[in-house]
């Protein structure tokens, strides 16, 4: 009976491997073919996608802007569940993110707590995008101009910009009247006097090679 048991123990525990596993210790056994189908199964059938989950993972890509990962999850999902009424509202959030429309995007997040709150650090994510898209558009800002991308005023932007001073080299002018100015740090997107001619990295070995052939 004592063998009876050992032979039935690489099977029943083949059951947790993961594909990983399955792979890396029987990669040339053609018995693992049918674990490795039905994770397929699994992960690529779409009767059997949980929308719920798939919305959390396109919240996630949200977040990751400016990075492309919400139209690259948007390819793999099938056209009849991107018709859903919370995805039609995550693509409206994705358009107006790449287009700058700030106001717009946290009015409608607003509507939508439900869907975008469902991810931690999403709020966060978001205003960094913001800040991100601003420093390379902006030498300065107003105020009020950063108060509506990141979606905060009063004494909560006051404590906000005291950190930013502190930890990212932010400075305040006062503009004309009693409107203030926020100065972004220096980058080469908007001082475009720091960005360094290409000509300047090419080693003059290189150029001296070109020569012959452009003769």
């Amino acid at each position: 009976m004592g063998r009876e048991r050992e032979t039935q123990n690489p099977q029943q525990q083949q059951v947790s491997f993961t594909v990983e596993q399955l792979v890396a210790v029987n990669p040339y056994n053609p018995d693992i073919l049918p674990d490795l189908e039905n994770y397929v199964n699994e992960q690529f059938e779409p009767e059997r996608m949980s929308t719920q989950i798939v919305a959390r993972i396109l919240v996630k890509a949200l977040m990751a802007m400016p990075a492309p990962d919400f139209s690259l999850c948007l390819f793999l999902i099938p056209e009849r569940v991107q018709m859903e009424e919370k995805f039609k509202t995550l693509m409206v959030l994705s358009h107006y993110l790449e287009t700058g429309r700030f106001r717009q995007f946290w009015d409608e997040a607003a509507k939508s707590r439900n869907i975008v709150e469902a991810v931690p650090g999403f709020e966060q994510a978001i205003q960094s995008y913001a800040i991100h898209l601003l420093s390379l558009t902006y030498q300065k800002v107003p105020r009020s101009v950063l108060a509506e991308a990141i979606n905060i005023e009063g004494l909560s932007l006051d404590k906000f910009l005291e950190q930013q001073m502190t930890n990212c080299g932010w400075k305040i002018e006062q503009g004309h009247g009693k409107g203030q100015f926020i100065v972004l740090p220096s980058n080469e997107f908007n001082h475009p006097q720091l960005k360094k001619n290409t000509a300047d990295g090419i080693p003059l070995e290189h150029i001296t090679r070109i020569f012959p052939i452009l003769g």
